[in-house]
């Protein structure tokens, strides 16, 4: 027997985006029904943002004890109890899981349905034998990984990032395919606790990344002993024994990689299958759910945020959009979604955090009138005083001074690089970051050291010398 509901917002998903617009939307009063199949959470918490950089802080700790002696400590090769380490791992999805919970978002006043949603109409839909009718509907329901189509793939066991966090057997050798955030941050992590690396990238590493930043990350990548190929073709990947092996064409002939295990990290995909989105009026292509700048679907009744429309596959640009869905739907305030800077970070050590455009898109589109500044970490007394000094701060601006991008790579660029989202965010000019002033001895000196290199040639030519010059003698 079919049960019917209507609501004012029904949220099919509840991963970041889903969860951060019911949570709001709930607490301004309005009657909001929360549709998930799984668990609540989604791919960040089980999958992606959080055991990657629970993994990440193991293989941290496990990488100072190797570099202690720069600080006159004796370094130790440590003892990697894998299983303990990925015990920490769940441990710490198990310590964020009630934020996310049914319990929490019921006392919200959201009424959660576990079941999957499909739609009946464009005003409708099912999750399970109810029928649920809402005057806006929400999908969220994120994105999954992508198998490339690389024969004899199928024939083996691997991961992606859906799986890798269940392993608990150290690898021997690990094959990574992808040379993305993803690839990068678990082959870096993996090397560190003790495995062989090999990573196999089509194009070039961390290729949506300012080339020049790279080049920070693969160094570092290289020195700690990860075997990285670019621009190689995965001719077909086959059995080898109780192992695998990626054949991969070189010189004209092949090589053969034997690795014990193989993880997968080329791609996303959208979960939208089971939605019966065309039963809505609601158009897609195979990146997404087609958005317009309000977020809303060719259904305007429907909004599509996060993973599911393609945009930007970032957790943080997810919670970004529920919050623009609420000042649209909920206050009827103008936005427009492309209009929002775009900040991402990939947590390798160095870190690379970028916001905005980068020197090659901004010289694209702006020519010739782009200012790029630098300021390398080895000049920040705290970066020297911890021996972190690898990386730079990378500025780029218009004629004009007015911010238009920034890059950061080095120790802790996700932090450093949120000034510069402000300044993108508040439309601000390189002067007002210049101007700021900051605690000594701090990494964060490097932002307005780079700001300042702006003003140099102007500051010290001789024009401004003359000036400085003659107004002391009038003084």
């Amino acid at each position: 027997m079919t049960a019917r509901l209507v609501c004012d917002i029904c949220v099919v998903g509840a991963g970041s985006a889903g969860l951060s617009l019911a949570a709001g939307a709930a607490q301004l009063g309005l009657k909001v029904v929360l549709v998930e199949r799984d668990k609540m959470g989604g791919d960040c918490l089980y999958h992606g943002c959080v055991p990657s950089k629970s993994l990440i802080a193991a293989a941290h700790a496990a990488q100072t004890m190797r570099q202690a002696t720069r600080f006159g400590v004796q370094a130790v090769e440590p003892t990697i109890a894998f299983a303990a380490t990925m015990d920490h791992v769940r441990g710490v999805i198990a310590a964020i899981e009630p934020n996310d919970s049914v319990e929490r978002f019921e006392g919200l006043g959201v009424q959660v349905i576990k079941a999957t949603a499909r739609f009946v109409s464009r005003d409708e839909l099912m999750a399970d034998d109810t029928l649920i009718r809402a005057r806006r509907f929400v999908v969220a329901t994120g994105s999954r990984p992508t198998t490339p189509p690389i024969p004899g793939l199928a024939d083996v066991p691997y991961f992606t990032n859906e799986t890798l966090f269940d392993n608990r057997i150290r690898p021997d050798h690990l094959l990574v395919v992808g040379g993305g955030p993803i690839g990068v941050e678990m082959a870096q992590a993996h090397r560190r606790l003790g495995a062989r690396v090999t990573v196999l990238e089509a194009a070039r590493l961390m290729g949506n990344d300012d080339p020049e930043l790279v080049d920070v990350v693969r160094r570092r990548l290289v020195a700690e002993g990860i075997d990285i190929r670019e621009q190689v073709r995965i001719e077909r990947i086959e059995r080898d024994g109780a192992s695998m092996a990626a054949v991969i064409a070189a010189d004209g002939g092949e090589e053969r990689l034997v690795g014990s295990h193989l993880l997968v990290a080329a791609g996303r995909a959208p979960n939208i299958e089971q939605l019966d989105i065309d039963k809505a009026g609601i158009a897609a292509t195979r990146k997404g759910i087609t958005v317009d700048k309000k977020l809303r679907t060719t259904n305007p009744r429907v909004y599509a945020i996060g993973d599911v429309n393609g945009l930007t596959p970032f957790t943080h640009m997810a919670g970004a959009q529920a919050a623009l869905v609420i000042r649209h739907a909920l206050f009827r305030l103008p936005i427009n979604v492309r209009a929002v800077p775009l900040p991402w970070c990939t947590y390798s050590d160095p870190e690379l955090a970028q916001v905005g455009m980068t020197e090659a898109q901004a010289r694209a589109a702006h020519g010739e009138s782009v200012r790029v500044v630098r300021w390398k970490l080895h000049e920040n007394d705290r970066a020297q005083a911890e021996r972190e000094t690898e990386g730079l701060a990378k500025i780029i601006t218009d004629r004009r001074g007015r911010v238009l991008g920034a890059g950061i790579v080095g120790a802790r660029a996700g932090e450093l690089i949120q000034v510069w989202c402000l300044a993108l965010s508040r439309k601000m000019k390189i002067g007002a970051v210049a101007q700021m002033i900051v605690p000594y001895p701090t990494l964060g000196e490097i932002n307005k050291r780079a700001a300042g290199a702006y003003f140099t040639d102007w500051l010290f030519s001789a024009r401004t010398r003359r000036i400085v010059g003659w107004l002391f003698r009038l003084w």
